[in-house]
């Protein structure tokens, strides 16, 4: 419960700061300079009105000094890092398990939200992601790492195949993603990437359902989002679901 309770408030100091790295990052600003500020009248966020959730509460979801409202992202951010930290820590597995669930869901939230709003994944999350599975698989699990060399190096394979035959169906972003969603998801990668074509074709019918067919064609979905959400599916019981298929369509 010890180790529940870090998760969950190192999850939501960490939010606070993905925040400002879902903001910051597309627009080509420093993530350290200038310091958290309201982004109406420019002041800086002292420390007691930067506490993850409670300050937003507090103030009743405005600024301070100009009482400019504070986008309820904000602490829904925050909250959902800490929620999904700790639910890593209570799904159990080992140390390196833990460790690489616990790094990769703090990687996803950004990519997932920027990829959202702006149809990108930045290189600068990709590249951090990949030394992050990198540096914990080797340090805290060796013997797994082979494994998860290449199931990252057939994830971003197989999409690369799709985004070379269908140019438009999904970019070079997409393709960095999933290579590193192999490197920490291993073998939970072939699940992960199932749940989140299956979840990005019910959108598109979604979309094809509720605005005909014209406009689903030019309609951009930003892929990202559902590898995000194949990628917590299988954090969350990848196991039993490559147990599963081992069992039933293996054997």
């Amino acid at each position: 419960m010890e180790t529940a309770t870090f998760a969950g408030v190192f999850g939501a100091m960490i939010g606070s700061f993905l925040n400002v790295v879902v903001y910051r990052l597309p627009r080509r600003e420093s993530l350290v300079r200038p310091a958290s500020h309201c982004t109406a009248c420019g002041t800086a966020i002292k420390p007691y009105d930067n506490i993850p959730v409670v300050s937003w509460l507090l103030l009743r979801g405005r600024c301070r000094n100009c009482s400019a409202p504070i986008s309820k992202r904000y602490p829904l951010v925050e909250a959902l890092a800490a929620l999904l930290c700790v639910g890593a820590v209570l799904a159990g597995g080992s140390s390196a398990t833990i460790a690489l669930n616990v790094a990769f869901i703090l990687l996803l939230v950004p990519i997932a939200l920027i990829d959202a709003e702006h149809r990108i994944i930045p290189n600068r999350l990709t590249a951090l992601g990949a030394i992050l599975a990198l540096g914990i698989g080797t340090a805290l699990d060796p013997s797994g790492e082979p494994a998860r060399l290449i199931a990252g190096a057939v994830a971003g394979g197989a999409l690369l195949i799709a985004a070379m035959a269908y140019p438009g169906g999904m970019g070079m972003g997409d393709v960095k993603l999933a290579g590193v969603m192999g490197l920490f998801l291993g073998s939970a990668v072939a699940p992960a990437m199932l749940v989140a074509l299956l979840a990005g074709v019910l959108f598109g019918a979604l979309i094809l359902g509720r605005q005909g067919a014209q406009v689903a064609r030019k309609t951009a979905v930003p892929f990202g989002p559902f590898l995000a959400f194949g990628s917590l599916v299988a954090i969350f019981a990848g196991e039993p679901l490559v147990n599963l298929y081992t069992t039933h369509f293996l054997n």
